[in-house]
């Protein structure tokens, strides 16, 4: 549809009130809307004509299966929606007491939480940095009760990631 402001149809609408007289603008309006509503209808009915006649070929079927197999374009969104939910939850009581199965599975749901904490502490340190809160001082390390605090500045040192779970059976 044709981007058409205020001043260009009220431009229009005094062109029209010259050329064609005020007394039959009504009519001549009366006629565009009609022949308006006539275009509009055909063109349902070759739309509605056109989607029949693809249901008839089975071309709708066919565009289904195009767009459900262009999801699977990204490798990513493939691999997830093939495994789905089944790598959330990792139930180590499921298998027997001591096997390398239930080792593995152990190995798995300890990784599985540590990345879950992980994940939900970066998103609440991006929603610290959003928000407008101060920012929180800086705490003193802890140290166990039998040794002492060293002397001068204190060194923070992270813990490595330790990445992901090592699935292999252990062998002795």
């Amino acid at each position: 549809m044709p981007d058409i402001g205020m001043m260009e149809m009220l431009v229009i609408g005094v062109v029209a009130l010259i050329v064609v007289g005020p007394k039959d603008l009504p009519k001549m309006f009366r006629k565009l809307g009609q022949i308006t509503g006539r275009v509009r209808n055909m063109a349902k009915e070759f739309s509605s004509a056109m989607n029949e006649a693809a249901d008839e070929s089975g071309m709708s079927e066919m565009t289904k299966d195009l767009r459900s197999a262009t999801k699977f374009a990204n490798p990513k969104a493939m691999a997830k929606d093939m495994m789905g939910d089944m790598m959330d939850d990792i139930d180590p009581s499921k298998f027997e007491e001591g096997s390398a199965t239930r080792a593995i599975a152990e190995k798995k749901a300890a990784a599985q939480a540590a990345t879950k904490e992980r994940i939900a502490a970066m998103k609440a340190g991006e929603a610290a940095e959003t928000s407008e809160e101060p920012e929180e001082e800086p705490q003193e390390p802890v140290y166990a009760a039998d040794t002492e605090a060293p002397e001068g500045p204190v060194k923070v040192i992270k813990p490595a990631d330790p990445g992901p779970a090592n699935v292999e059976p252990e062998r002795s």
